[in-house]
């Protein structure tokens, strides 16, 4: 953007989502001071403002290079599609690990859980309402995770 102050009504260049270019446009509203909707001179298209395309590839280029590639992390998904997505690979991943430990097991290597009982991790734990599942980790005295085949739970022990 320019250094000259934005006023509603005024006019801005910006890239238009439906003339695909930099064009243009008149503010519509502002929010301190930054425009939020535009008009296209051109088409006459009201949309959301959005930074001219030649900006917005100039500060791709110095992020690209002020950062190194292992500084850089996986990002979060940005659609619902991709976050779905990645949720059934967590979820896929989640099942495979907790048929792996339960896999192949004897009905009397389970312990019935008890809210009275102490459990330590890892250990195999057979519920009346969830199922089968074991011991992730022992959150403090009266406190544990287990893993079930629906996902983990929070109970209590050593009451």
């Amino acid at each position: 953007m320019t250094s000259r102050k934005l006023t509603a009504g005024g006019e801005v260049v910006a890239y238009c989502t439906k003339c695909r270019m930099d064009l243009n446009h008149r503010i519509v509203a502002l929010v301190d001071g930054i425009p939020v909707k535009v008009e296209c001179e051109s088409c006459g298209s009201h949309h959301k403002y959005r930074r001219p395309m030649e900006e917005r590839a100039t500060d791709k280029r110095e992020r690209k290079t002020a950062s190194s590639p292992r500084e850089r992390s996986a990002p979060a998904p940005r659609t619902a599609g991709a976050r779905a997505a990645a949720e059934a690979v967590q979820e896929t991943a989640r099942e495979k690990e907790w048929q792996s430990r339960i896999a192949g097991k004897m009905a009397d290597e389970f312990v019935k859980y008890t809210p009275k009982g102490s459990f330590e991790a890892d250990a195999l734990v057979h519920h009346f309402k969830f199922g089968d599942g074991y011991v992730v980790r022992v959150i403090d005295a009266n406190k544990i995770e287990v893993m079930f085949r629906d996902g983990p739970r929070v109970l209590a022990q050593r009451i």
